[in-house]
């Protein structure tokens, strides 16, 4: 994190107020004008299909990847979800750590082409290299290296592409286009898992060809960004000013802070389900192993439909009342309630059910998280880097909620699916989610 003399003042990050004077460089100023038609556009088409390369994969091809090494008995049966566990987690780590550097890289970067391009198209490039390694890993570890270098790749590309909000898109617009990106990427979550059950039985074409789409999206979208060049070159970065490229200040920023801490609590609670969604029907509800793929594509329609009602209208209402808080908060609430409820499902209407008031939660979060967390970043001149930091929130828990969830459904049940105790932990930790918006100050 760097002084109030520094990028805190609105100078760039590097330098301090005095050489920009001398030097006569001046900070990007934050938009006012409405973003232009198309970057919006495009901004949208790219997350829909950026989302339906990664999250096919995410969802559905890890368990029927990890399914089909078990079929191969490379993998027990009975270690399946310690498996998914291991792979998850191991991702997680890497997207994670990527989204930081990046997004810290996109903020530097001095390209003829402006700072995010490169690395948009780039990351998209690798993620589809490492989704090739995956299907057709012929055991754990090649399959988890083709997984983690995947999320490397996607998060070397998502830093600087959400980055661009905070550079193209005013305070009074955000509401209703961070609401769109994220209908457009649980949107993107549906058409994953229905590529995924139309392609079951081919892993390289799942997991590839969706993404070879993406690349050709991606280079559209960086045509269209009007990507702004940095002026000059700033200061080569020491290693102090690396290791705080994974840290804001949460005594001089505790809006910030308190956002991160709530994304960060119901992203655990959702990955805490997803991770080990598969498993969860095929051994708790007692879905047959050839229907699961089926449940889940249905069950993502039911949540995204719910998602995207809730979603628009959402970011509608916030950005007409001014209001970002008590969206945030009520709709992580919710969430809890449904994360719980998983427990006492014991067939899939049930599970449809609660599906849909998981969409609903969702979708109102969705709706206005993202704007109201570009509305407290620290500096907009280093948005690369303080949305990186906040993605930390969304990457860390998809690590930690995969091991923590791979021990506790084991805990008093050798056959590892205690989601009775696992559940109720990520209901918890959805609530405490709810209760830390409340004190947030900068925005209402």
């Amino acid at each position: 994190m760097t002084t109030a003399s520094g990028s805190a003042a609105g100078i760039p990050s590097g330098m301090t107020t005095a050489t920009a004077a001398v030097r006569g460089d001046q900070a990007f100023p934050p938009p006012t004008d409405p973003a232009k038609p198309s970057y919006v556009a495009w901004l949208l088409i790219a997350q829909l299909v950026f989302f339906i390369a990664l999250l096919g994969p995410a969802i559905v091809g890890i368990g029927l990847k990890i399914q089909s090494l078990v079929d191969a008995g490379v993998i027990a049966e009975n270690g399946a979800t310690g498996a998914a566990a291991v792979l998850g987690g191991f991702g997680a780590l890497f997207a994670t750590i990527a989204n930081v550097v990046f997004g810290r890289l996109s903020d530097r970067t001095t390209s003829r082409w402006g700072r995010r391009r490169i690395w948009i198209v780039t990351g998209t490039v690798i993620m589809t290299v490492a989704f090739l390694l995956m299907a057709i890993a012929p055991n754990l570890l090649y399959a988890t290296i083709g997984w983690s270098l995947a999320q490397l790749g996607a998060n070397m590309a998502l830093a600087p592409f959400i980055a661009t909000i905070a550079d193209q898109v005013p305070k009074f617009q955000r509401g209703k286009i961070t609401a769109a990106l994220g209908i457009a990427q649980n949107v993107g979550v549906l058409g994953g898992t229905y590529v995924a059950q139309a392609f079951v039985g081919q892993l390289v074409i799942m997991f590839v060809a969706p993404a070879v789409v993406a690349i050709v999206v991606m280079v559209i979208f960086v045509v269209v960004l009007p990507d702004r060049r940095l002026p000059f070159a700033p200061p080569r970065a020491t290693l102090r000013n690396w290791a705080e490229t994974f840290w804001v200040s949460p005594r001089k920023n505790p809006d910030f802070a308190l956002a991160w801490w709530s994304r960060f609590l119901i992203t655990f609670a959702a990955f805490g389900f997803t991770t080990f969604r598969f498993f969860y029907l095929l051994n708790h509800i007692g879905v047959p192993e050839g229907d699961v793929l089926g449940v889940i594509s249905t069950s993502v329609l039911i949540y995204t439909i719910a998602l995207v009602a809730a979603s628009y209208f959402a970011g509608w209402l916030s950005d007409r009342l001014g209001r970002r808080k008590v969206f945030v908060w009520s709709s992580t609430a919710l969430f809890a309630i449904g994360t719980f409820a998983l427990i006492f499902v014991q067939d899939v209407s049930g599970f449809f059910i609660l599906e849909a008031l998981l969409g609903l939660a969702f979708g109102i979060y969705v709706g206005v998280d993202l704007a109201l967390v570009v509305d407290v970043l620290p500096n907009p001149e280093d948005s690369g880097k303080d949305l990186g930091v906040f993605n930390i929130a969304n990457a860390l828990p998809q690590t930690l909620a995969p091991l923590v969830g791979g021990i506790l459904v084991y805990v008093s049940d050798p056959t590892g699916n205690n989601y009775g105790l696992w559940f109720s932990v990520c209901a918890v930790a959805a609530i405490v989610g709810a209760l830390v918006i409340f004190p947030i100050k900068k925005v209402k």
